[in-house]
């Protein structure tokens, strides 16, 4: 299998507490995988060489929480909250509209779309759920797509309760975990639910998450975003992988998932677009609670495709220091997906890397708006060249 080496790392910041910073480094990329890590004078021949100028490497992010599947604008609503509109999940009805009355291929060059944004922002490995159809037909179409460019597809049929079924939200509930299980079985890993006022309550979380993993799906939660509620307790309580905004915590949330397994997965951009309180990771972090940070991407409340953005806003309204924010977008979003083998740059790992015009990551945060990832690898490959040009040399 051919191999590849990367020399002339200023900084290879591999997220690992067994490699830490390494400073005049390289890395082996044989295939796929990552061979060799450590200082530039002991690399191993290679069959290619790549000198990278003096660039900071660093694993390549990992997006946890997307809503990729979409069709039509929200443009307007955002407007008005800028203006001073609340905003309330009754949004997520348009996009279902739009999105039902959108074909296959519009969907699918939505996604196209989309994905390219976020690989040339260095996003590497993207969850991408469903939810915006909440019709049999139209949820299992949009894990259809979602498939096309993911293997961390995510069922959110119970995003909200279907418009028809307003009325009806007993009988929806076993839409879902019923018939619209069954279809969309087949094309997720993993199962949500948005457990919130004004979405579902504890008792039908439950019996979707359930119903979940008889099918054999992992549990994820949309957990506490607008208000205080029981959707990371009943996260941490039904071993989900992840509770995602969390950001309305009282004290037995943080020690509940303190003593479990379940990530908090922080979406910052939600926050941005509506106006809303930031959640604290300071609290979540010094509770020794795993922290991921995740895009959001949704037409509605967080349209950005930048993690490095949302490194930004974590450090200055979260919390963060740039080393623990760097540290959730890559081995956190990792964690949260319950994968061992991307967010961090070791040997075994995948070969997903991203190369900065910056001496540090800490750049990512102390230049917000600036697009300073240069290069691209996934799998081994590149996405992006990087300029012929030495960046500190």
């Amino acid at each position: 299998m051919p191999t590849v080496v990367l020399t002339g790392i200023g900084l290879l910041a591999t997220q690992s507490a067994e490699y830490g910073d390494l400073r005049d480094a390289a890395l082996v990329i044989e295939g796929a995988r990552i061979a060799w890590v450590g200082p530039v004078g002991s690399a191993p021949a290679a069959d290619e060489q790549v000198d990278l100028g003096g660039r900071c490497v660093l694993p390549g992010f990992v997006d946890s929480h997307a809503h990729l599947v979409f069709a039509g604008d929200r443009a307007a609503e955002f407007s008005a909250r800028m203006t001073g509109a609340p905003y309330t999940a009754g949004g997520i009805r348009t996009t279902v509209m739009a999105t039902r009355a959108a074909g296959d291929e519009l969907l699918t060059t939505r996604v196209a779309a989309l994905t390219s944004e976020m690989q040339a922002a260095g996003i590497t490995t993207y969850e991408i759920k469903s939810g915006y159809g909440l019709t049999v037909r139209d949820e299992a179409r949009s894990l259809q797509v979602a498939g096309q460019f993911t293997s961390e597809t995510t069922f959110l049929g119970a995003h909200v309760v279907a418009p028809e079924y307003a009325h009806a939200p007993a009988e929806y509930v076993d839409l879902v975990c019923g018939d619209m299980l069954t279809a969309c079985a087949p094309y997720a890993r993993w199962i949500d639910v948005f457990c919130e006022e004004g979405a579902f309550d504890a008792d039908a979380g439950r019996a979707i998450l359930l119903a979940g993993a008889r099918a054999g799906l992992g549990a994820r939660v949309h957990a506490n975003q607008l208000r205080p509620g029981p959707g990371v307790q009943l996260a941490c309580e039904m071993g989900a992988a992840s509770a995602d905004h969390c950001t309305h915590l009282s004290t037995a949330d943080i020690d509940a998932l303190a003593g479990a397994d379940t990530v908090a997965t922080l979406l910052p951009g939600a926050e941005f677009s509506t106006r809303s309180d930031y959640p604290d990771a300071r609290r979540l972090l010094d509770a020794g609670v795993t922290v991921a940070l995740a895009t959001d991407c949704n037409p509605g409340s967080s349209y950005t495709t930048s993690m490095a953005f949302c490194i930004a806003l974590a450090v200055r309204e979260m919390g963060m220091s740039p080393t623990e924010a760097v540290h959730a977008a890559t081995v956190g979003g990792a964690m949260a997906l319950r994968r061992n083998d991307v967010g961090s740059v070791t040997p075994g790992a995948r070969a997903d890397l991203i190369a900065l015009d910056a001496p540090s990551p800490i750049h990512l945060a102390y230049r917000p708006g600036v697009p300073l990832v240069s290069g691209v690898w996934k799998d081994g490959r590149g996405l992006r060249a990087l300029s012929t040009v030495d960046y500190l040399r």
